[in-house]
Formats: C-alpha cells, sequence, structure tokens
C-alpha cells in the first residue's frame, strides 16, 4: 500500500497524559518531523467529539443556504454599509469565488472591542443571523480549538526545551487574533485561477497561511492539496472522518527561523458544493514576535515584530481582506 505523503498523528497521549510521558515525547517527534519535512499532518485522538465538528458543519451549511439578505447582515462596512465591522463578518463569493464568514474569539463583547480600538478585535452581532442555540455550539467549538492549538503550540515550546508556561505570553483570549472560518465553494462556473506551475483549475489560489497553526475541518468532497517542497509536486489531502488537518503557517516559520516553513496549498475547482472550517490560530494582537522566543542562543538583534503588524503585512495578499 502507497504510503501517503500527508502523515497521520494520534496525539491522543498528549491529550490524554500531557506533554511529559514517554508515550508523548515520541507523538511531540511525530509533529515535529510531519512540520519540518511537510508542514502538514492529520491528527487523531484530538479529543473533540464527531458530532460537535459535525454540528458545527450543520450551522455553515445552515447560514450559506440560508438568503442573501441574512447573510449580508454579517458583512463588513465594504458590502453593508450599516455595519461598523471591517475585518470579522461575511464576504460573498464574487470576491475571489467562495463566500466566508470569519468570527473571532467570542468572549469578546461589544463594550471590550468598542474600549480596546484595535482593527482585528471586533464584536460581530452573529445574533442577528444566527440563532442563540448555534452560537453557543459555536463557542464551545472555538474554545475547543482554541486549546487544542494551545496543546499543539506548548508540543513545539517542548521541542525547543523551553518552560510550556511560555505559551501564555503568546496567547491570551479576548487578545487573540485567532479566527474561526467557514469557506463556502459554491457550483463554480470557472475556477479562480488556473495554476501557474501545472496549468491544473483551482478552487482557491495557491497560498500559505500567517498564523501558527490552522486546524482544519473538510468535508467529504476534499480537494484540498499540498506542494511537496523538494520536488514541487502537489498531494492529495484524503478526507478522513476522525481527523482534523492541521499545518503551520508563517508565524511559526518566523519563531522558528525557519525551521517549521508554511508549505503552498491549494483546492481544486471541482463543480460542486464544498465546505471547509478552518480554525487559523494566532497569537495575541501585542505579541513581540522575536527570535529567541524559541531560541535561546539567539544573537539576533531589532528582530522583533508585533503580530498585528505582521499579520497586516500578511493579510495583503489576499483579496478578500483587502476592505
Amino acid at each position: 500500500m502507497k504510503k501517503n505523503f500527508i502523515p497521520t498523528i494520534n496525539i491522543s497521549s498528549i491529550i490524554n497524559e500531557g506533554l511529559s510521558s514517554k508515550k508523548s515525547f515520541s507523538t511531540i517527534n511525530e509533529i515535529k518531523k510531519a512540520s519540518v519535512n511537510v508542514g502538514f499532518f492529520q491528527i487523531t485522538g484530538h479529543g473533540i467529539n464527531k458530532k460537535d465538528i459535525n454540528n458545527v458543519a450543520k450551522i455553515a451549511n445552515k447560514f450559506f443556504n440560508s438568503s442573501n439578505k441574512n447573510k449580508m447582515k454579517l458583512a463588513p462596512k465594504k458590502w453593508n454599509k450599516k455595519n461598523k465591522n471591517s475585518y470579522r463578518g461575511y464576504f460573498p463569493n464574487d470576491v475571489n469565488g467562495k463566500e466566508g464568514l470569519d468570527i473571532g474569539d467570542l468572549k469578546v463583547t461589544r463594550r471590550y472591542a468598542s474600549k480596546l480600538k484595535n482593527q482585528y478585535i471586533e464584536y460581530i452581532e452573529l445574533n442577528k443571523s444566527i440563532n442563540k442555540k448555534s452560537i453557543k455550539i459555536l463557542e464551545d467549538y472555538y474554545n475547543q480549538l482554541f486549546i487544542l492549538g494551545e496543546t499543539l503550540f506548548k508540543s513545539i515550546i517542548k521541542i525547543y526545551k523551553k518552560d510550556i508556561k511560555n505559551s501564555q505570553q503568546t496567547f491570551s483570549r479576548l487578545k487573540t487574533l485567532s479566527t474561526l472560518r467557514f469557506n463556502y465553494y459554491p457550483n463554480q462556473k470557472k475556477p479562480i485561477e488556473i495554476s501557474k506551475e501545472d496549468g491544473v483549475a483551482l478552487g482557491c489560489e495557491t497560498h500559505v497561511d500567517s498564523g501558527i497553526f490552522t486546524i482544519l475541518y473538510q468535508d467529504t468532497k476534499g480537494g484540498l492539496q499540498v506542494q511537496n517542497r523538494k520536488t514541487k509536486k502537489w498531494h492529495d489531502v484524503p478526507y478522513n472522518k476522525n481527523a482534523l488537518v492541521v499545518n503551520t503557517g508563517l508565524a511559526l516559520e518566523f519563531l522558528s527561523k525557519g525551521k517549521f516553513e508554511a508549505t503552498n496549498h491549494r483546492v481544486l475547482w471541482n463543480k460542486n458544493k464544498r465546505i471547509s472550517i478552518p480554525f487559523f490560530f494566532e497569537p495575541s494582537y501585542d505579541f513581540k514576535m522575536n527570535y529567541a522566543f524559541l531560541n535561546s542562543k539567539s544573537k539576533s538583534k531589532d528582530n522583533g515584530v508585533i503580530f498585528e503588524n505582521f499579520l497586516n503585512k500578511s493579510l495583503k495578499k489576499f483579496i478578500e481582506y483587502q476592505r
């Protein structure tokens, strides 16, 4: 049987036993190997109930199948002048061939966002378009993914033999720029672009992600492809009902001085409706990214950058964020 390019890792040991057991040490090494060599891996034993994931997918489907009027209630001011939000919310499919809904930390209140006045920390009135029960499900799912992201990041800190409590410097609820996104690919009549590398029709452009990790649910349609950094060949990420897909982003690449490189990925054009739900695990807006955070021996000077500024620069390449 041909071995899949994308490794599958059972992380139940670090979920159930913490990061210090012998079995966890072996799991952490698997995460390291997959991150360094591929930049993508699938995780099973992640502790998130399949029913919870399915319920979130149902909410996403219900939202995208609702009326345009209902969806536009959550759109940023670029598309709905009545709204104040510019970063979070719904964007229509005439932007880049897919619809999306970006949800930030659901612990953020209107009062907190108003007082903070940060460009990325916005309060969205989800109840304009989504019912109270569904919002509670989304809140619980966001919480679970945030904890899972922290666990994966602590594994990286462990690799560098640093104190895992250092993750508290990086991620803080209410300050985190982590995003739960719904992606909906409708019946695309034409691809959004033709790959310049191999002439393949695409439903989502070739790109890398901005944050530390992306934790993704993809539906049975699949379509996600990852590029082998050495051969430049593209590989399918197979659908696995028990797994979530994880990939490294530019922020982790920066902190690790390139060791954990962000990997190119894309989505094939397939004319069928498709849902994917990525969670972009991103640091607090005011986190000072510095090589010395993971690398004690780093002698580099003046290499720090505030994550908010790092993200701002990274987002410029995405059409949907040109608002």
